[in-house]
């Protein structure tokens, strides 16, 4: 059975590059979210298997939102997505419990790597 993702960014377009990747690898894209309110939301409706989130958003950020999930779900995977220059929030998004960072705009290899590595399948 394919895994399940969740796919969260205030960009439209970031959102449907990450799903034609995780398309592209076998994965379902179970959801989508454009804030972190509704990421939330999706994850507790979906329970999906792993969830991308960007880390700037509008509502509630990244770390917000992470930090959250793993209240709602202790053993939910989550990826977080920035770009250059974001490394201190990136470090604060792992130290609230993200498994690792994507960097934007994202490489399909890049991104199915990382997501083999936390998934356990590298």
């Amino acid at each position: 059975m394919s895994k399940r993702v969740l796919v969260v960014d205030d960009a439209i377009f970031m959102r449907n590059i990450i799903k034609d990747i995780f398309a592209s690898g076998g994965f379902e894209v179970v959801g989508e979210a454009a804030n972190g309110l509704e990421a939330v939301e999706k994850f507790r409706e979906l329970k999906p298997d792993l969830t991308t989130m960007d880390l700037v958003m509008p509502f509630k950020n990244g770390i917000e939102a992470t930090r959250e999930i793993l209240k709602v779900d202790a053993k939910a995977v989550v990826i977080m997505c920035s770009a250059l220059g974001q490394e201190a929030m990136v470090m604060e998004a792992i130290e609230a419990g993200a498994v690792d960072f994507i960097v934007k705009p994202p490489r399909s290899e890049d991104v199915l790597s990382v997501v083999k590595k936390v998934l356990g399948e590298a």
